[in-house]
């Protein structure tokens, strides 16, 4: 006799966000960090993002929030506008760390905007205690 095999939904976040860019796009990409590797400098994005890590550990650090750890398997997601992403780091030295993230992008705004040498200094006071050790 053949098994039936059912469909089946796992919620991983459920987030409202409280806006998004008049006339957004949506762009879905793969993200893949190097072992031990800092990842991409701190910048922000027009829109909300909403990211689920694959493989890997995933070390994330928002502005004003604690740096955290988002291990394979777990959801995260920010804000965008002016909220800065600080770290996006692979907490790991001998694995790849890959995470797919789904983005909503102000219409002729770059999805990933740095912060200028002059910003990342006047917004260093914005972040958590917690983070001094990084970057």
């Amino acid at each position: 006799m053949e098994e039936i095999l059912e469909t089946k939904l796992t919620m991983l976040d459920d987030v409202t966000p409280e806006r998004l860019p008049e006339g957004a796009g949506f762009m879905t990409a793969l993200v893949e960090v190097p072992p031990g590797h800092v990842g991409s400098p701190p910048h922000r994005h027009s829109g909300p993002v909403f990211g689920y890590v694959t493989e890997g550990e995933l070390l994330f650090e928002l502005e004003g929030e604690e740096p955290r750890s988002i291990e394979a398997g777990q959801a995260f997601w920010e804000p965008g506008g002016d909220l800065v992403h600080w770290l996006a780091a692979n907490a790991r030295d001998d694995v790849w760390t890959r995470f797919v993230v789904v983005m909503a992008c102000a219409p002729d705004v770059p999805m990933l905007v740095y912060l200028t040498d002059d910003e990342r200094a006047a917004r260093q006071s914005r972040r958590h205690p917690n983070a001094t050790g990084w970057r």
